[in-house]
């Protein structure tokens, strides 16, 4: 009775470890990077700096050899399509056929600005984080106005990731950081040394380190093991409790439920 109670314990305990997801598909994509799927479900890949869209019934693709190379994409309004060639200072908005709608050259206004990160935010605007002064802002692209909403950060930004209405940093020790439209900054803890991460919540976030992948808590500072079936793997992407596994072989997609 007393070895069945003890394993019962190390059951638990080794799934309190480790969260294990369900591969629901694998398809092969010869690509450079894989950029994701938008909320209509379709996926995103650049290869030789060319943007393409694949959905169950077409491919469309885009370029722009004369900005230079892709920067960031920005996929969530599948209707405005954020492209930032960081080279030319430069973003271009896309439609959902991948055409252009409109280019938006962030060196021709009345502002200094150097954008070293882009994000779409509410309304005509993004997110713009200006290398010159070193703060966090709103571009509104029809006025070509900057509204700063930071003063200059004390650590350099080295990953970010934004929604319609928050920007959220790592700076290069680590801490993390998330800023609102309205300039209120709240710091949300520090993590342990990744290759790469995306955020899920303000307080949760996967990272890849090696060739494993973790679920962190800032709560307790706490990582999880994400069990999956591969033991390298460039980059992973999360979204709709979709993990999808990017490898030289393809895309594996698995369901897992991250709170």
């Amino acid at each position: 009775m007393k070895k069945v109670f003890a394993l019962f314990w190390l059951i638990c305990f080794s799934n309190a470890l480790a969260q294990k997801p369900v591969a629901v598909d694998t398809f092969a994509l010869n690509a450079d990077t894989f950029l994701g799927y938008d909320s209509l479900g379709a996926m995103y890949s650049v290869s030789e700096n060319v943007l393409t869209k694949k959905t169950d019934k077409e491919i469309r693709q885009f370029k722009h050899p004369q900005l230079g190379k892709i920067t960031r994409v920005d996929l969530q309004n599948p209707l405005k399509i954020v492209v930032f060639f960081g080279d030319f200072n430069t973003v271009i908005l896309l439609d959902n056929q991948l055409n252009e709608t409109q280019k938006i050259d962030l060196s021709d206004n009345n502002n200094s600005v150097l954008a070293l990160g882009i994000g779409l935010a509410s309304g005509n605007r993004l997110w713009l984080y200006n290398g010159l002064s070193q703060k966090i802002g709103l571009y509104d692209y029809t006025k070509k106005d900057f509204q700063k909403l930071t003063t200059p950060l004390a650590h350099t930004m080295v990953d970010y990731e934004s929604d319609f209405n928050y920007f959220r940093w790592m700076d290069d020790e680590y801490h993390a950081f998330n800023c609102d439209v309205y300039g209120k900054i709240e710091a949300l803890g520090t993590v342990p040394e990744y290759d790469q991460m995306q955020w899920v919540t303000d307080a949760v976030l996967l990272y890849k380190k090696g060739g494993e992948l973790y679920r962190y808590e800032f709560v307790g500072n706490k990582s999880t093991l994400i069990e999956i079936d591969k033991k390298t793997f460039k980059k992973f992407t999360y979204k709709d409790q979709i993990l999808s596994i990017f490898t030289d072989q393809g895309i594996t997609n698995y369901k897992i439920t991250v709170p």
